[in-house]
């Protein structure tokens, strides 16, 4: 997986960790057609590769992503086939984060409106910089929210508070988000990377079986009947009982070591 310096998304490996970088900084990675279909394409290719083991998204500059591009939109209307073309898009790339079998970590390290704050919300962590500003403006502006945004906030921060970011689009700070829930912790801004390395490398070390089945059951579960969800715990836990990470992990405990697992 590899990119040019002057590509609208970046990827570089830290060991089992991808770090993937929205790179427009001098429109604050404000999402554009080719944003998307490359970000989606390069989550794809990191769920099937088995040397990858968390995935980082963050932006590159001083924002993490300010939202939809609209001085772009203004100076050039798009036809109808163009506006279909890029709300597929939008949403693939916030389905694959939220599909992708491996613990995807934001590291929000500046403003995300938007688009932006979509994508973050599409991610299973969200470290934010407690000074970031945030917000979801599409109906203030006329347009509309993407992302699975009407499921996945009101999970997050309830039904009430969704409609009041929502309704009212107003600016509310990193700090503000990880008190209501709809961030997992807020951090000066300079600690942002240093947090979110530190949660992806944790996460990398888990075995990768259960982590892929319980973020699948996970998303799954709100849709599910409890007695459905027990009978699909049951099914995962006889599938991990069969890996030899099972073996390892209870190996690890007896030994008082930490494991090494393979993902088989």
């Amino acid at each position: 997986m590899e990119s040019t310096a002057d590509a609208p998304v970046l990827v570089s490996r830290d060991g089992t960790v991808l770090w993937i970088t929205l790179n427009r900084p001098d429109r604050l990675n404000a999402v554009s057609l080719e944003l998307y279909e490359i970000l989606a394409e390069v989550v794809r290719r990191a769920d099937v590769e088995p040397s990858i083991r968390c995935l980082v998204l963050t932006g590159a500059g001083r924002a993490f992503c300010a939202g939809a591009d609209l001085k772009a939109h203004a100076a050039s209307p798009m036809p109808d086939r163009d506006r279909r073309r890029y709300g597929r898009a939008a949403q693939r790339a916030n389905r694959m984060l939220q599909r992708c079998g491996k613990p995807v970590v934001a590291a929000v390290n500046g403003a995300a409106v938007g688009a932006g704050l979509e994508l973050a919300l599409s991610c299973d962590f969200i470290v934010v910089a407690d000074d970031a500003k945030l917000r979801l403006p599409e109906l203030v502006v006329g347009t509309f929210f993407g992302g699975g945004l009407a499921h996945t906030l009101t999970q997050r921060v309830g039904f009430t508070r969704a409609k009041e970011l929502l309704f009212l689009g107003d600016f509310f700070s990193g700090a503000n988000a990880a008190a209501t829930g709809l961030a997992n912790m807020a951090v000066p801004g300079v600690s942002v990377m240093e947090t979110a390395r530190a949660i992806a490398q944790r996460l990398a070390e888990r075995a990768p079986v259960p982590m892929r089945l319980a973020k699948r059951l996970l998303h799954r579960a709100p849709r599910l009947t409890r007695r459905a969800v027990m009978r699909e715990e049951e099914r995962a836990l006889v599938a991990c009982m069969a890996t030899k990470d099972w073996a390892e992990g209870i190996a690890a405990q007896r030994e008082r070591r930490s494991p090494r697992y393979l993902g088989e």
